[in-house]
């Protein structure tokens, strides 16, 4: 019978602590998923917090995707993005070697130790949030590259969204 070693279920049960990354309502303020605040009738902030090593390129995707669909939800047409806001959380992410040395005398006696550590990250990164705040629009998508067609990003990112 093989056995697993204290260090190898410690590092199995923090590899397991990784949140993924859906697309979903946040539970509260600081999990996974997306919440909007309503600022004026026609302005919203949308936000979109990404688990523990989530690519940048997925949460961004999302914060669009909830974007979009509170344009059609509210019955408009596109929206243009008015101010972006993103942040890494922490997640202790990142790798170190230590080495320690010390000693005593106890009485006739001494000794002397020397300790070498390592750690790995685990985790699978940090945490990324990204939030834009957004103004709302009915007609043709005004031209610029902050302004997009709220259907054309349900189309697109959609299927990413929801596999």
């Amino acid at each position: 019978m093989k056995t697993v070693t204290p260090a190898i279920s410690i590092a199995l049960l923090l590899a397991s602590c990784a949140t993924p990354t859906v697309y979903q309502a946040a539970q509260g303020p600081a999990a996974v998923g997306y919440s909007e605040v309503r600022i004026e009738p026609d302005r919203y902030r949308v936000t979109f917090h990404g688990g523990g090593g989530a690519p940048a390129a997925q949460v961004a995707d999302y914060v669009l995707f909830r974007a979009a669909q509170i344009a059609l939800r509210d019955g408009y047409d596109w929206f243009r993005i008015t101010d972006r806001m993103g942040e890494r959380g922490p997640s202790g992410y990142g790798s170190g070697l230590s080495v320690g040395a010390g000693g005593g005398s106890f009485g006739r006696g001494g000794g002397v130790g020397l300790g070498f550590g390592a750690s790995f990250p685990l985790g699978g990164g940090p945490a990324i949030t990204r939030s834009i705040e957004i103004l709302l629009g009915k007609g043709p998508t005004p031209p610029g590259v902050d302004a997009y067609d709220a259907r054309a990003v349900i189309k697109e990112i959609g299927p990413r969204a929801h596999p």
